[in-house]
């Protein structure tokens, strides 16, 4: 071997030294992630992911989202309800002669476009104000008919009505034909609305609703309402309805099959339903003992009776290598927010070295050629 070849040889594995130091990897490994956990002066907690875990996580905060309640459904009437903002159409059919409220010649009288005022009630020439408002259309007719007996003896009376405002909602977004909808009766609810605007758009994932309802907001998912019939809302005069897609996501690092941002699309995500989510983990690179799930919690968790971490940063450890780990990692559930990282295999490091290694000898090899 030449001074050159050898010159070269150390060169070589000058580099190959320096990269054990510092070797090429996308993602970190799992000791370096929880190194001095243990230590009083860490500020993060470890937590294997395991069956035994399980109940006590159940306890602690949601993260990363805020929590709306829902109303549960309760019946109402069936017959539509004349509120104010109303509008009545009247018809006065009178076949006597010399009638009050007909011309010469005429049978009907059209009083068209009656408004229910904000008292809830309406004007009627030779009768006045006559309260209409929480009455049926039927039972407001049979109330006008009795009023003209005095002037209209013989008179009928035929009755319709156009909805207002207070007796419509609103279809703000998501839907296929936003806009307003008229309440048909009492007992319309928010599943009979979503139908009544065509249903919800296609392109949104787990599509969430939200119902407005004077200065009070609720929110579920569009699923629950499917799954559960006791949760279909009966909706009143002025209530808005906000479709939209749902808003929580996680995050995916490290030697994982995709590294980006992904939207839930189901109301729970497991931990193993993420990482199918995003296409499991790289079987060249990750430790399957190392699967980690980063969370903040807020400072809150920490009072005192308050079932929560020990530290507002935590990591959860995954193991995919034990049927513990499975099991658990199924009920483990996903926050809005979390990081889901695959750490990197020491295993591939060692390749990498041997990798580096070689190539220094084949460089060596073809100089002594």
């Amino acid at each position: 071997m030449g001074k050159f070849t050898k010159y070269i040889l150390c060169i070589a594995l000058g580099l190959t030294l320096a990269a054990c130091g510092s070797l090429p990897r996308g993602a970190a490994i799992q000791a370096e992630i929880v190194k001095g956990a243990d230590t009083p002066e860490a500020d993060f907690a470890v937590y294997p992911v395991t069956k035994a875990f399980l109940p006590s996580v159940k306890e602690w905060p949601r993260t990363g989202e805020r929590h709306y309640s829902w109303l549960p459904h309760s019946h109402g009437s069936t017959a539509q309800i004349i509120r104010p903002g109303d509008t009545l159409n009247v018809v006065i059919w009178d076949s006597a002669e010399n009638s009050l409220l007909l011309n010469p010649g005429e049978r009907s009288a059209d009083l068209s476009n009656l408004r229910v005022s904000s008292a809830g009630s309406i004007f009627v020439p030779y009768v006045g104000k006559i309260r209409v408002a929480d009455r049926t259309p039927d039972s407001a007719r049979q109330l006008l008919q009795r009023q003209l007996e005095s002037v209209a003896p013989g008179a009928q009376v035929q009755l319709t009505m156009a909805e207002g405002r207070v007796n419509s909602i609103d279809m703000v977004s998501g839907v296929r034909t936003p806009g307003n909808v008229k309440l048909p009766d009492q007992d319309f609810s928010v599943l009979g609305a979503i139908s009544a605007a065509g249903g919800v758009n296609d392109a949104l994932t787990n599509p969430q609703v939200k119902l407005v309802r004077g200065h009070k907001t609720y929110k579920t998912s569009l699923s629950r309402l499917f799954d559960n019939s006791k949760l279909d809302t009966r909706l009143r005069g002025g209530d808005q309805i906000i479709v939209e897609e749902d808003g929580r996501y996680f995050l995916s690092l490290g030697a994982t099959g995709k590294e980006s941002q992904f939207s839930f699309n189901r109301d729970k995500v497991s931990a193993l339903d993420a990482l199918a989510i995003i296409g499991g983990v790289n079987d060249a690179r990750a430790n399957p003992r190392g699967v980690l799930i980063l969370r903040e919690y807020p400072a809150s968790a920490l009072r005192s009776g308050q079932r929560g971490p020990r530290q507002q940063r935590v990591v959860f450890t995954i193991d995919l290598t034990t049927s513990d780990g499975l099991f658990s990692a199924r009920n483990f559930f996903i926050n809005s927010g979390d990081l889901v990282l695959a750490t990197e295999s020491p295993v591939s490091s060692v390749s990498v070295v041997a990798g580096l290694i070689g190539s220094a000898f084949g460089i060596i090899n073809l100089v002594s050629n």
